[in-house]
């Protein structure tokens, strides 16, 4: 039986959200997860299962990359797909300017959209392949999720980071393994230190691991 699709934004929606965040950002928040209710099976952009743990799984989860982004900086997210995290950081942190970038035109359309429908200012789209804007785009942050491990994301991603700017990206119980199979590419991508970090986002009672890769200057 489909899920009631008011269910997803009403019930499951954490309690204290407008009080956390703020009327506009709360707000701004409630029409994306409608949005994906509404559209994102349809679109291609989550599983039918997914919409219970909309949430919690993918809006709250995404919001963990926020406390490692400096006020007023410049972010490039790569694989934002159906918007994370890239656009729920632009969403919560509307001091930062958030390119989001995206190989599928049909995602990146969506994504469009999405910007349109909340009039959100600080954000921009492009699409292609990251490696594709080595040279034309750059960001004093790069988030991912959900792409691919470190040792392919590493090539892909820190070209776009600014020297003395991070990889941030949100990573699963293989992280350390991850680390060690791709300390070539650490080394080869000009990486100054590697870490891990363990995040409970608001909203979500289990933690995610956040992994920065900070750049040489």
């Amino acid at each position: 039986m489909d899920m009631d699709k008011n269910v997803a934004i009403d019930e499951l929606a954490p309690l204290g959200g407008e009080e956390y965040y703020g009327r506009e950002i709360w707000g701004n928040l409630q029409k994306f997860a409608q949005m994906l209710v509404d559209e994102g099976e349809i679109r291609g952009l989550i599983g039918p299962r997914e919409r219970q743990r909309l949430w919690t799984r993918h809006i709250f989860n995404s919001t963990a990359v926020e406390e490692f982004i400096s006020q007023g900086s410049t972010v490039g997210d790569i694989g934002s797909g159906a918007g994370f995290p890239g656009l729920v950081l632009a969403i919560i942190r509307p001091d930062v300017n958030v390119t989001l970038i995206d190989s599928m035109e049909r995602r990146t359309q969506w994504l469009m959209d999405v910007i349109k429908e909340l009039s959100l200012p600080n954000v921009s789209v492009k699409t292609g392949r990251a490696e594709s804007f080595v040279g034309n785009f750059s960001a004093d942050y790069v988030t991912a999720r959900a792409v691919a491990a470190l040792k392919k994301l590493l090539p892909w991603t820190m070209p776009l980071v600014k020297p003395g700017g991070s990889l941030i990206a949100l990573k699963g119980i293989k992280a350390e393994q991850e680390i060690i199979e791709a300390q070539q590419q650490l080394s080869d991508y000009n990486a100054d230190w590697v870490d891990i970090y363990q995040v409970t986002p608001f909203g979500c009672e289990e933690s995610t691991r956040i992994v920065e890769v900070k750049k040489l200057m």
